[in-house]
């Protein structure tokens, strides 16, 4: 069963204010996406939003993506004029740096002429937990922000000196006003950028399982030793519950938790290399 996900809490209203005050202030933005779901986890507004400033678009979680997928993906942004590159979670300093400072060249060198050492401003941008302030603790090269494996950490933002000559401002994940679209809705929640707290994580996993069985099947089949690669909804979470050993009392399966159990090991990796989403809109499956 399809389930209907909407959900825009106070805070990102807010947040978008707070994004249009700030953006005045910085010469660049750097915009994370998830590699697995290049189009699903990238704000819409964000463009409209960032409009006239350089902009660097990092595909975060390379190292979960399927690496063929991603060089399509990033052909597709170079034809669309958008400067991108490919990163692992926590790696790619000396490649982002140099991609901000070649996006940002015009507006030091006119600083420069004026006879101001200004530094370099950037602005951090994406919906929840695709890895911003991760990315700002590893061009800061210290412990600036914590970090935790779910959305709605970052509250308001946060100015940090990640060098002498480039400051970075994290800002709240920022999902948009209507998540009308519930394949993109329902892709963000299996990459945990809308809180489980909020969703019905049974049908969720039994949604992604219907997905990986239709582009990925390998993963799942060698994980949970499946030896019915034709089984579909609760009968398939009900065998990798057996696989498991994810029994209650009386042998019941506990359905439940062989729904978390996928959702947590789809997010660590664990199902193989995989990409959601093709350039042009498609999934993967359609090519």
């Amino acid at each position: 069963m399809q389930q209907v996900i909407a959900w825009y809490p106070g805070h990102m209203a807010k947040a978008r204010r707070l994004l249009l005050e700030q953006l005045k202030r910085v010469d660049a933005v750097i915009e994370i996406c998830d590699a697995r779901l290049p189009l699903s986890s990238r704000n819409p507004e964000i463009d409209d939003l960032t409009r006239n400033k350089p902009s660097l678009l990092l595909l975060n979680k390379a190292d979960l993506a399927d690496p063929e997928m991603t060089s399509k993906w990033l052909g597709f942004f170079r034809q669309q004029g958008q400067t991108s590159m490919a990163i692992k979670m926590g790696s790619g300093k000396p490649q982002i740096l140099k991609a901000l400072e070649k996006l940002t060249e015009e507006t030091s060198l006119r600083a420069k002429a004026r006879g101001i050492a200004k530094p370099v401003r950037a602005m951090i941008l994406g919906v929840p937990n695709v890895g911003k302030s991760t990315l700002i603790n590893l061009l800061a090269g210290r412990a600036a922000f914590r970090v935790q494996d779910r959305p709605g950490v970052t509250r308001a933002p946060q100015w940090i000196q990640a060098a002498p000559m480039l400051e970075l401002l994290d800002t709240p994940g920022l999902l948009w006003p209507k998540l009308d679209d519930p394949v993109a809705a329902r892709r963000l929640a299996y990459i945990a950028a809308i809180r489980d707290e909020v969703l019905d994580v049974y049908n969720l996993s039994m949604q992604l399982l219907d997905e990986l069985m239709l582009i990925a099947p390998e993963g799942v089949v060698s994980r949970y030793l499946i030896k019915d690669d034709t089984l579909r909804g609760q009968a398939l979470i009900e065998m990798i519950c057996m696989s498991r050993g994810f029994l209650l009392k009386g042998g019941e399966k506990d359905l439940e938790r062989g729904a978390v159990c996928v959702l947590d090991e789809f997010r660590a990796g664990l199902l193989g290399r995989i990409t959601l989403e093709a350039p042009g809109g498609g999934t993967v499956d359609e090519g």
